[in-house]
């Protein structure tokens, strides 16, 4: 890609970027894009044919960032409930910094033909990493859909509200109690 098309395309993405955050997926336009990164309507649509691709595009950097916040969680020196904590926590963080992403990814689990697809598979495998790391402190049967969907809820409920943060960290408090295993209960041993 040439050096102005590449300049372009991050000015869009940049663009959409700050508009998705604060009006939100659904009430931005590509034609308001165009204009805020004062390129052209054919520029747009050269580098992003459907408004899903440009949102796709915005999202792309989660995945790193994603990566990196279960290993931060998981290599704290902390007991397994507040390691579950702190990747729940950034994890609801991560949803909710597009207005309307909370909701839109949540619903979208699960289905492959979804425009989200790739960045649902990025949370779903992060939450299976959670579940291998912390295995011997949850609930048996645990999954990583599961999860995925909990933390979707509470992001998006934070997302569409104006509930204070400790309110939001109470909740994912519950949903990580939810996940571990009652304390002094057994885990069943695998038969081999």
């Amino acid at each position: 890609m040439r050096a102005d098309a590449r300049r372009n395309r991050d000015r869009i993405v940049e663009v959409a970027r700050m508009l998705f955050r604060t009006k939100g997926y659904d009430a931005v336009s590509m034609d308001e894009v165009s204009k805020a990164a004062e390129v052209g309507t054919g520029t747009l649509y050269r580098h992003f044919p459907t408004k899903e691709d440009l949102y796709d595009a915005v999202l792309e950097a989660w995945a790193e960032r994603v990566n990196s916040a279960v290993e931060r969680a998981l290599t704290l020196e902390a007991p397994a409930r507040e390691q579950l904590k702190a990747w729940l926590t950034a994890y609801a963080a991560m949803l909710t910094e597009h207005k309307g992403a909370a909701a839109r990814i949540t619903a979208a689990l699960g289905d492959p033909g979804s425009p989200f697809a790739a960045k649902c598979q990025t949370y779903l495998g992060a939450n299976q990493r959670v579940i291998d790391a912390l295995a011997p402190a949850l609930r048996p049967g645990v999954e990583a859909m599961q999860i995925s969907r909990l933390v979707g809820g509470v992001a998006a409920v934070a997302d569409n509200s104006e509930i204070p943060a400790d309110a939001v960290a109470s909740m994912l408090a519950i949903v990580a109690d939810g996940l571990l295993a009652p304390e002094g209960a057994s885990r069943p041993q695998l038969v081999s």
